[in-house]
């Protein structure tokens, strides 16, 4: 389980008094979604986010496009100074490992970080691998391909996931490392615009794997594997484990 944080880019344009407008990471989509709804309720002010990556919402608000941009990488300073810029934490959430297997209930299924690893390597092709019925005893793991399913845009949930994945296992830190955008080993890599277009993918392809934010789990009743944190206990995505983290 892994904190990340949304990083949103302040503009310094002015900004009309009756709407508001951003664009960036689709890992914060949904609550600026909710702020909105209840903002424009409380003072009329429209605010207009455009849910296109944290790749997108930095060459919007380099652009002076939008009002801010969101992203879940950090801009370095040299750059944020360049451009006249500020930055500031302005979301916590979680980015989750999920699947498409049927007869299993969300949290049911347990993965380790450097086996979670090998799997978007490409190197765990199966779901009965060995590696994977070690740490699920008594459970009956089907004898199926596994689809590889990852962000096509460039992405700070990338980012961040590619950055865990770096973190735990020096296999992928060496072949691929980590970044908005990287080129994904596995030979049944599919990917997928944004955490809807993941989230999508996955929930078509049968004995797919993915990660989203953890917005997009519950929204979608996604199978959500259970994670090995570093005291080795495995935990599922809520509130309570994002704050220890």
């Amino acid at each position: 389980m892994k904190k990340l944080i949304a990083i949103l880019l302040a503009s310094v344009s002015i900004i009309s008094q009756a709407q508001i407008t951003g664009a960036g990471a689709t890992f914060p989509y949904p609550i600026y979604s909710k702020w909105a709804e209840l903002y424009n309720r409380e003072t009329g002010v429209t605010l207009n986010y455009q849910s296109i990556g944290s790749s997108g919402g930095i060459r919007q608000i380099d652009a002076k496009t939008v009002t801010f941009g969101a992203t879940d990488a950090p801009v370095s300073g040299d750059k944020l100074t360049t451009n006249g810029q500020i930055q500031f934490p302005a979301i916590i959430g979680g980015t989750v490992a999920i699947v498409n297997l049927d007869g299993f209930q969300p949290g049911e299924l347990r993965i380790t970080g450097p086996v979670l690893a090998e799997v978007f390597l490409g190197e765990i092709v199966r779901w009965n691998d060995a590696k994977i019925s070690a740490l699920n005893p008594g459970k009956r793991l089907p004898d199926m391909e596994i689809t590889v399913v990852h962000r096509a845009d460039g992405s700070g949930t990338t980012f961040n996931f590619t950055d865990y994945l770096s973190a735990v296992s020096t296999k992928w830190a060496d072949r691929v490392g980590k970044g908005a955008a990287v080129k994904w080993p596995a030979a049944t890599s599919v990917g997928g615009k944004g955490n809807e277009g993941v989230a999508a993918n996955v929930n078509r392809i049968r004995g797919s794997i993915g990660y989203v934010e953890y917005a997009y789990v519950k929204k979608n009743n996604l199978i959500f594997l259970q994670l090995q944190n570093k005291h080795g206990k495995y935990v599922s995505p809520d509130d309570l484990t994002f704050a220890a983290a």
